[in-house]
């Protein structure tokens, strides 16, 4: 992919539109409003727009244990302006978030006024969680400026957003997209075409497919396999992907994983009747070479030595939070 810029253009205005304070929506607002950006926020329901001030102010609760936020709720709240309509907001934006129901016809509607209402340069998102821009709308031509932005939720604490273009949004969208969403304060990953569930739900859904089967199979019961998450994958996932955990468990790296266990692998994945199973070589090149451009490899005993540290410090944090649940039995001084 090509260099992203990470400066924002003096030129922008600094202004995000909202779209829905519902839930994603809210938390979309509050984080964007805490870095700085002033957001017009369009909710069309009355009595949701009497609820989100108390509602950030309880977001924010939670931004401040994770110290991930810049400023006090009040703060935040008055860069934030309240519409029912999107004809009452001034084009002058930077982006727009489309963050309504997850519903075909609803989105397909919104983007059409969106589309005859925006500026040339506006970026244009929807906050789906499975709709591609393709199918929301429905005419090519018109989506040189639109994408799709999936965040993770809660994107008050987890702020990972995927930023998925359609085969006609321009490259420049995508860049664009990537450096006001980290200046509004999350961490945007591009994601080079549209694929059925993005990545990350990809990724979720082919742990949870097999975990359906484990259970069906009698191989092993719900806590069980709950607790191999939590007590096992879920740790080292909180400071190392997929590619990294590997190598940082296998002497060699990503080849030397590949050349151990890859074989076991292939073969999980076919008795399941999945395809393309087979690591090739060329595949494994191309995953070892990114992974050098991350991490040398004699760099990697350093790595395995932090990481053992790092795992103690996380774990003893995650005791501590677990214990506060078994004391009290209650959430409010979490969430």
């Amino acid at each position: 992919m090509a260099t992203i810029e990470t400066a924002v253009p003096q030129s922008v205005h600094r202004r995000f539109v909202v779209i829905g304070a519902g839930t994603i929506g809210t938390c979309v607002a509050a984080v964007c409003s805490d870095n700085g950006w002033a957001v017009d926020l369009i909710e069309p329901d009355e009595q949701r727009r009497g609820a989100i001030a108390k509602e950030i102010h309880r977001r924010f609760g939670a931004m401040q244990q994770a110290e991930l936020s810049r400023d006090t709720a009040d703060v935040a709240l008055s860069r934030i302006e309240l519409h029912s309509d999107l004809k009452d907001v001034d084009q002058n934006a930077a982006m727009v978030i489309e963050a309504g129901p997850e519903d075909l016809s609803v989105k397909r509607s919104i983007f059409g006024d969106l589309v005859a209402w925006a500026a040339p340069d506006t970026v244009l998102a929807t906050m789906s969680s499975a709709l591609t821009i393709s199918q929301i709308v429905e005419q090519p031509e018109l989506r040189k400026n639109c994408l799709c932005t999936h965040s993770v939720n809660p994107p008050t604490i987890i702020r990972l957003v995927e930023c998925v273009p359609s085969p006609q949004t321009d490259q420049r969208t995508v860049e664009r997209a990537v450096v006001l969403l980290r200046s509004a304060g999350f961490t945007p990953v591009p994601i080079g075409r549209e694929v059925n569930g993005f990545v990350f739900n990809r990724l979720q859904g082919a742990v949870l497919r097999e975990a359906y089967r484990l259970v069906s199979e009698k191989v092993i019961d719900v806590e069980g396999l709950d607790l191999l998450v939590t007590e096992g994958l879920g740790p080292r996932w909180a400071l190392s992907g997929p590619f990294e955990t590997a190598e940082l468990n296998t002497p060699g790296g990503i080849r030397g994983h590949a050349s151990r266990m890859g074989p076991s692998y292939r073969l999980m994945g076919e008795q399941r009747g999945e395809t393309d199973c087979h690591w090739s070589e060329s595949l494994v090149e191309e995953v070892d070479s990114q992974r050098r451009k991350i991490l040398a490899l004699e760099d990697l005993p350093r790595r395995r030595a932090w990481r053992e540290l790092a795992l103690s410090q996380l774990i003893a944090a995650r005791r501590s939070v677990l214990q506060a649940w078994n004391d009290k039995g209650e959430t409010d001084n979490m969430s």
